[in-house]
């Protein structure tokens, strides 16, 4: 039986909005259906119309949004030219600067795609080199930079990538241009937190001083940062990042559901937010897909396990995201060569992506209705936004566990089973309150046996027994 000796929550009091956040990610060369190349031709005016979407946002409950690389580059925006102007495919920045603004007044914060780890060719400190060679003032600000017969220049790159080149960022005047393009988007934008791009390439060092920077500048600044493998707790804590992108829980997420087993997404969520788990004090960045992989309903051996996956991630531990178009559950794999991420990173109309006329695998509208029922509960529960974890019972397509602060406890049961499917539970006496479909279900001799529904979810809301 559950103690429900509750424990305060780990939830990071100055970047508390982030944790109790829903995610919007769009990647916006894509999104906005920008050219392939950046031939420093005039300005086109795209970015404005992001406020289209905004309606769409709010009805979803999204109250933070994450753009993908915006500043100016030469091809897919994590090739950077010019940390100091928004690439001229999306707009000016005088646009940028006016859709934050529209952001902020409709209660939605901004994140942007930091991309520090490298530069493109076509930055201007690489053209210097490029031009002077050996002469060249900012020789030093590349790492392992060397220079071979006919003036081939060796350096060091991102993962093989020869247009990725890396930066040296111990090198006291790159940290000085990079803090000041930091600020410099706080001052001139009013941006609320940063996603690192490549965090896990990026040195400690330069991480716990770009922490130091920001907090003294905004003390509610979120920091996030790409990490595939390893333990995130290399690159976030109290003096690192705010938290990471949870590669491992996505996952689980949707192999889980492929494989009938929900025993691995269950084994991650107790190894990383149970009593003992690891990353409870982190501020996780949970997504179902990103502009990195494929789309989850390709992802997906049924259409109809979306619900209970997407249930999942809201209830459980981390800040939820939803990739632009998969509430209406569109589909996109990547593929080879030079355009694998095309699909992906689809153009879409802000007016398709607002009213779902896009191509989908289910019934885009109940998917894009179940994820702002699901974003409404978790708003209106402490506990599901920053609660603590404990597993309750595992089945092969059933999880059962409970989010809990000081003063509330919520019972989520995730199904993926194919038919109803009834399942007792051994949980203290008390009232439930049904907060997703209704009911409420007295509970007496701490058992309570309910039915649980085809790929959907139950979240139960516990008053104890009065007296």
């Amino acid at each position: 039986m559950l103690s429900y000796a509750y424990q305060q929550s780990h939830c990071p009091d100055s970047c508390s909005w982030f944790v109790k956040s829903v995610v919007y990610h769009i990647y916006p060369l894509g999104m906005l259906g920008c050219e392939p190349y950046n031939d420093n031709g005039p300005v086109r005016h795209r970015l404005s119309s992001v406020a289209e979407i905004i309606p769409h946002l709010r009805s979803l409950g999204v109250d933070a949004i994450y753009f993908g690389p915006l500043f100016e580059s030469t091809r897919h925006g994590y090739d950077t030219k010019d940390y100091y102007h928004i690439d001229r495919r999306l707009g000016s920045d005088e646009d940028f600067a006016w859709l934050v603004q529209s952001l902020h007044q409709a209660g939605i914060r901004v994140i942007v795609d930091a991309v520090f780890n490298h530069t493109g060719r076509e930055f201007w400190a690489f053209k210097d080199v490029q031009e002077y060679g050996e002469l060249s003032r900012t020789r030093y600000w590349f790492k392992n930079l060397r220079f071979g017969r006919n003036n081939k220049l060796h350096y060091d790159t991102w993962e093989g990538h020869e247009e990725l080149v890396k930066l040296d960022l111990n090198h006291p005047e790159v940290r000085e241009h990079l803090f000041g393009a930091v600020s410099w988007w706080i001052q001139q934008f009013d941006i609320d937190g940063l996603r690192l791009d490549a965090a896990d390439c990026l040195d400690p060092d330069f991480i716990c001083a770009l922490r130091n920077y920001t907090s003294s500048i905004r003390n509610d600044f979120i920091l996030v940062g790409e990490v595939i493998h390893g333990d995130y707790r290399q690159w976030a804590g109290p003096d690192k990042l705010h938290g990471t992108t949870n590669y491992e829980a996505y996952k689980g997420l949707w192999s889980s559901h492929n494989d009938g087993n929900f025993h691995e997404i269950a084994y991650t969520l107790n190894r990383q937010f149970g009593p003992n788990g690891i990353y409870k004090d982190l501020a996780m960045y949970s997504f179902a897909d990103n502009h990195d992989v494929d789309r989850v309903s390709s992802r997906l051996k049924s259409p109809l396990s979306l619900y209970s996956l997407y249930a999942l991630m809201f209830f459980m531990p981390g800040t939820p995201s939803i990739y632009y178009g998969s509430e209406w559950g569109i589909t996109g794999k990547r593929t080879h060569g030079y355009d694998a991420d095309l699909a992906i990173r689809p153009f879409i109309s802000t007016q398709d992506l607002s009213v779902g006329h896009v191509d989908k695998t289910v019934e885009g509208a109940s998917l894009c209705d179940a994820i702002a029922r699901f974003s409404k509960i978790r708003h209106a529960s402490n506990a599901l936004c920053c609660g603590s974890y404990r597993q309750i019972k595992v089945e092969s397509q059933i999880l059962v566990f409970e989010r809990y602060t000081d003063d509330e406890s919520v019972i989520c049961i995730i199904s993926d089973h194919p038919i109803s499917h009834p399942i007792d539970l051994k949980i203290p006496n008390g009232k439930y309150t049904d907060l997703l479909n209704g009911g409420v279900y007295s509970v007496q001799d701490n058992h309570l046996s309910i039915e649980v529904f085809p790929h959907w979810a139950r979240v139960l809301s516990y008053a104890p027994t009065e007296g």
